[in-house]
């Protein structure tokens, strides 16, 4: 046993207790804090069951949740899959909230309780603090007590109007959910107090408050009816509404004709949970890349101390090196880039550039190369990157060879694919390039707005879809997704595919045309 005597261990075999726990966690805490430089929210650790990390896959990993029969239905086909051996659940599940809460399985080992606290209670923790994406599009402070809120309200309104209708609303949102956040403009703070009496207020004293006066209007008198007038008409209002508005569900939330508050307030609470996840979507390459390489360097750091067996170690890298593992892509298992294996490769990277570089890593990263500033630099990088800036700037021609990365470009009028670049001098900067864009979320998400509207005449809503590179949507999503959209508006949708290079009209579809 390496340095160190038997009584120097933190644990002893695979059975555990609080006690151990509390132990293993206080050593863990002083190599993340004191040697890694980490910045965490306060811990917050959690023992639940097989069955509570199942019911926690159900519904998007949040401790507190409203009820909905989707997440009924994903759970049975969760648990299925369990019971059948054909899939293995999470060592833990880490919240983005402050404190942190981390949920450990009670089935784990205590060499896996260990792995997955470094993991997630470090390694996970300190990238939601620090990361500008979470500091700036997400709330920590206040998404517990806000969903508190929402599921405490989703149930008052489901004993008020019933489960039904309250469940065909909430059906039509979680539709239009990767419709439903803001993508260049920061939301607003959460503030659950606010929240409560606003909601309160709605609830009780706003409800009857809706008149639908538009249909009273008079028509204009005028007699204009010049191109010129409708153009300047259009402007008028598109400037009122604030269009183009991406956030679909913002944009019904706050306008449309129909709904009521209580149903007005269903869909915020929708859209807040969608914008809660959306830094997560556009960073999980970083995410994972940042915990695998915490766990990873403070476990062998507690091995070279002697304080964890031999055969703890070799449970812990038999699991790490299953997460980090990457099939080539011939291999009838390969999923794509498996983020745990780049992300992590990445960060080992940079620290072998910072402390041993080659003549080609000071040509490519002359800041960092030979600096042996390896932690600086991947506290730096987590604090200020997502997945697309991260892989434009780090990854390394050295890198780039050990993945045998290379691109095939494919022409949509072509009936083969051509190698267009590979794994040398020539094809490492299109090669990086290429696979950054394949990490940018906005960049590979359909682009659909709200364009237009009248509500003074016939209320038909108008949606615009900027095609990119050629790709159409689904017919049968496209067509089902539509009917959710006019259920929450109450009128006519209608939807056009531009060319976004071009502005060539690539389709329209409307719910006029018997969707329905």
């Amino acid at each position: 046993m390496p340095k160190g005597a038997a009584s120097n261990l933190l644990f002893h075999g695979s059975d555990w207790n609080f006690e151990t726990l509390s132990r293993t966690y206080d050593a863990i805490e002083t190599i993340a804090l004191d040697e890694l430089q980490l910045d965490v929210y306060p811990n917050q650790l959690e023992i639940i069951s097989s069955e509570q990390m199942l019911d926690a896959y159900s519904s998007v990993g949040m401790p507190l949740m409203y009820q909905h029969w989707s997440f009924g239905k994903r759970f049975v086909f969760e648990e299925h899959l369990y019971r059948k051996g054909r899939r293995g659940l999470a060592y833990e599940l880490v919240i983005n909230s402050n404190p942190c809460i981390t949920y450990l399985m009670e089935e784990n080992t205590m060499a896996m309780q260990a792995l997955v606290t470094a993991h997630a209670a470090f390694g996970h923790n300190h990238f939601f603090k620090n990361n500008y994406l979470f500091q700036q599009w997400t709330d920590a402070s206040a998404i517990l007590s806000y969903m508190e809120f929402a599921k405490k309200y989703i149930t008052k309104c489901e004993e008020r109007y019933g489960t039904s209708e309250v469940e065909v609303i909430l059906d039509s949102a979680h539709a239009l959910m990767d419709q439903g956040v803001f993508r260049y403009r920061r939301p607003p703070r959460l503030s659950s107090e606010k929240e409560r009496e606003r909601a309160r207020e709605r609830l009780e004293y706003e409800e009857q408050t809706y008149s639908d006066l538009w249909r009273t209007l008079p028509p204009s008198a005028d007699g204009e009816s010049t191109k010129e007038a409708a153009e300047r008409d259009a402007s008028e209002r598109k400037k009122a509404l604030n269009l183009p508005e991406e956030n679909l569900l913002y944009f019904l939330e706050k306008t449309s004709l129909i709904l009521e508050p209580w149903q007005r307030e269903l869909l915020r609470i929708v859209r807040v949970i969608a914008q809660y996840f959306y830094p997560q979507r556009q960073t999980k390459v970083m995410n994972e890349g940042c915990a695998t390489f915490v766990h990873y360097t403070i476990m062998n750091r507690l091995f070279d101390q002697g304080r964890i067996s031999e055969g703890a170690m070799l449970e812990i890298l038999h699991s790490h090196s299953n997460v980090v593992f990457q099939p080539s892509f011939d291999d009838p298992r390969f999923p794509g880039i498996n983020p745990y294996a780049l992300g992590f490769a990445m960060m080992q990277d940079i620290q072998r550039i910072c402390t041993d570089p080659t003549s080609e890593d000071r040509d490519w990263f002359p800041e960092i190369a030979g600096s042996g500033k390896w932690r600086e630099t991947l506290i730096d990088a987590w604090a200020n990157h997502r997945d697309e800036s991260f892989i434009l700037q780090y990854l390394s021609p050295a890198l780039i060879r050990k993945f045998r990365l290379f691109l095939l470009t494919d022409e949509a009028g072509d009936n083969y694919c051509e190698v267009g670049s590979i794994h040398n001098e020539r094809g490492y900067e299109t090669i990086r390039t290429a696979l950054a864009r394949n990490y940018d979320v906005a960049a590979n998400q359909s682009d659909i707005q709200v364009v237009d509207v009248d509500l003074l005449g016939d209320r038909h809503l108008r949606l615009q879809h900027n095609v990119k590179n050629g790709i159409l949507l689904d017919e049968a999503s496209r067509d089902a997704t539509l009917r959710h959209v006019r259920h929450l508006w109450g009128y006519d949708v209608s939807l056009a595919g531009i060319d976004a290079e071009t502005d060539d009209v690539l389709y329209e579809c409307s719910t006029a045309l018997d969707l329905d």
